[in-house]
């Protein structure tokens, strides 16, 4: 679904790349995290995909499309893109804040106001209670959750997810992943999700990508980070060998899954 092809990019002025020969693929419907520490590329590595930050050299593509071929208008609308500033709209409601993209591609008005209903509900919002809201009038949970539904308005190709749950406490950081799981499986959605926080990487990812100083260190479903650690950075950075976070971590990804079927 989404290749990084020896992707590399260099912010003008740097001394070195942001990120370097970097080669992987996302499969349709994968949920694949980033994970890494502040600085390392993670969100400059997921920023080529939308062509937010170009590519020094190396290719990405998207449906087997090269992303630099096509209109970067057209293809952020057919990207969804989710920020830990979340990015609403203040002088529009929350519907109008969801139906952003769907109006920007024509959908007919009919469509755009039963697509709004249906996701306030997937994300757990009543839309009789929440359709005619403000972004003011909304809690730091609230408002990510109206960002999940706007960057999934017009079902998407892909789902591109920036440390989106970094702002809010850590009780609603985990009704958030389990809502995400839960909207991701439902819709098949391939999804890149950046953090740095190891946790959140194991509860959500199928797969998990290890980056250290623009580079990917390794790549493996969470079992495999903890059962064998490519390098001894990973071994730190996942405390491989350690049998108690071991039981933690996959504990907690499995009861995640079970209370997002």
């Amino acid at each position: 679904m989404i290749s990084f092809r020896h992707v590399t990019a260099r912010y003008p002025g740097s001394s070195r790349n942001a990120v370097d020969d970097i080669s992987f693929d996302v499969g349709a419907g994968e949920l694949v995290v980033l994970l890494g520490p502040s600085g390392c590329g993670k969100s400059t590595l997921l920023r080529t995909v939308n062509r937010l930050v170009p590519l020094e050299s190396g290719e990405v593509d998207v449906d087997g499309i090269g992303v630099a071929e096509l209109d970067a208008v057209e293809l952020r609308r057919g990207i969804g893109y989710v920020i830990q500033a979340i990015g609403l709209f203040s002088h529009m409601t929350v519907a109008q804040n969801v139906a952003v993209v769907p109006s920007l591609l024509g959908w007919d008005r009919t469509d755009i106001d039963g697509r709004v209903d249906e996701l306030l509900g997937m994300v757990g919002l009543d839309p009789s209670l929440y359709r005619e809201r403000y972004p003011s009038q909304l809690s730091g949970g609230e408002a990510q959750r109206i960002g999940v539904a706007r960057a999934i308005a017009a079902r998407p190709r892909a789902l591109l997810m920036d440390e989106p749950f970094g702002a809010v406490d850590a009780v609603v950081r985990a009704t958030l992943q389990r809502e995400l799981v839960r909207i991701v499986r439902e819709l098949k959605t391939t999804t890149i999700f950046v953090t740095h926080d190891v946790d959140e990487a194991f509860r959500l990812a199928d797969r998990v990508v290890v980056m250290r100083a623009g580079r990917v260190e390794q790549v493996a479903q969470p079992e495999g980070l903890f059962d064998n650690p490519a390098t001894d950075y990973v071994r730190d950075i996942v405390h491989a060998g350690d049998d108690v976070y071991r039981r933690y971590y996959l504990h907690a990804r499995e009861l995640l899954r079970q209370s997002s079927s």
